[in-house]
């Protein structure tokens, strides 16, 4: 088939990168006819993958988005493809994957995390959050689209509420992972990663790892750190990531009096190293429709913490491969957590389940759910009947 597959940005870096990259690729090596259609992109993942740049002239991430939006209706008026699958905020398309969960939910849950932790909490964006709404509402409104990818069973649910988006136009897409660059390490190369991230080999290293701390529930994570610190002198929680507002951050840990035991690295290009050394892993998130670095984290035998409101909290049992807290959680709750999860005994036990759960996860599995899922809307497009699709990863 003549397929189209469209994201406003083709990189080597971000998630729906990585998807949008392993699917071109498979596709390719199927034999399909593959174009990205995009506003910026790098070297393709096969040397038959052709490009479509769409590259309105516009000043600013909000105008970007919305005028890359724009010209892919047009594009697609004027080129005939016989399937077009979106990966990120258009309203063109056959199927499209909901990989960043509801914009207007995720905005309505960091308004909660506002009015819980007003004294971090930055302005929205407000112009690129509106047409990020508008966007959404044209792409699940009825009849722009024949089948929608979600990536957790959270998604689903928030867009059958918020667009009536029905439930047998649904495919579940769990994320996959690297289990080859996610695993376990050997105790001598853990115990040199711990140490640079400020950790010995005795201490109970708790690692909160992604960009985003506001949406992600730092703020709180810091403040439930406080009694951990207080009770387990072993304690250290280490913040790998990038943010604007890290020295807020930074201020919250020092006027709590935990700045000696709290380490901001930055941003780091090894997190399979940073979870592999980490004891576990706590991303108390107001909302992720996934939530990447949970399944990572299991692949690396680190149980991880997270809430209800993470998509990959699906894949959590509590108290088995970590815990799985409500979105709406105090730091008291997330104290609680953090020193259950301070005997070490729990934690050996977990490791091994970690990483079990984690190996029914596996990129190569989930990409080729979601390529038979692409290649049936196609068939059905011509009439035929849908080859068989793999059993709903869940």
């Amino acid at each position: 088939m003549k397929i189209a597959l469209v994201h406003l940005r083709h990189a080597q870096v971000g998630g729906t990168e990585r998807v949008l990259n392993e699917v071109s690729r498979r596709l390719a090596v199927r034999g399909h006819d593959v174009t990205v259609v995009c506003r910026s992109h790098v070297e393709p993942a096969h040397p038959a993958i052709q490009f479509r740049v769409l590259k309105s002239p516009v000043i600013g991430s909000a105008w970007r988005m919305w005028a890359f939006a724009g010209d892919v209706e047009r594009h697609l008026r004027e080129t005939s493809y016989d399937l077009v699958y979106s990966l990120g905020r258009t309203w063109s398309q056959d199927v499209i994957r909901c990989s960043g969960g509801s914009h207007s939910i995720w905005l309505e849950q960091v308004r909660v995390a506002r009015k819980r932790e007003r004294r971090l909490m930055p302005h929205l964006s407000s112009i690129k959050d509106h047409l990020a709404v508008v966007i959404e509402r044209r792409a699940y409104a009825p009849g722009a689209y024949r089948r929608v990818i979600v990536n957790s069973k959270l998604v689903g649910r928030d867009l059958a509420q918020r667009y009536a988006v029905p439930p047998e136009s649904l495919d579940l897409v769990y994320n996959g992972v690297d289990l080859q660059r996610f695993h376990p390490v050997e105790t001598t190369r853990r115990i040199e990663i711990r140490k640079g991230l400020g950790a010995s080999a005795e201490d109970v290293l708790f690692l909160f790892l992604g960009k985003g701390f506001e949406r992600k529930g730092l703020d709180r994570l810091i403040r439930g750190f406080v009694a951990v610190a207080s009770r387990e002198a072993r304690a250290r929680l280490s913040v790998v990531g990038r943010d604007s507002n890290q020295a807020q951050y930074e201020k919250l840990a020092a006027d709590l009096g935990i700045g000696d035991r709290v380490r901001f690295h930055g941003e780091r290009r090894d997190p399979e190293l940073c979870l592999a050394a980490a004891d576990v892993h706590v991303l108390p998130t107001w909302y992720d429709s996934f939530g990447f670095t949970v399944l990572e984290s299991l692949a690396c035998g680190t149980p991880a913490i997270t809430t209800d409101h993470a998509g990959a909290s699906e894949l959590v049992d509590s108290g088995v491969h970590g815990d799985v807290l409500r979105a709406d959680c105090g730091p008291e709750a997330i104290s609680a957590s953090l020193l259950s999860w301070c005997d070490e005994d729990r934690r050996r036990q977990a490791r091994v389940h970690a990483r079990t759960r984690a190996e029914g996860f596996g990129f190569d599995s989930t990409m080729e759910r979601m390529i038979e899922i692409l290649e049936n809307v196609e068939r059905a497009k011509r009439g035929l009947s849908p080859k068989h699709v793999g059993a709903e990863i869940a």
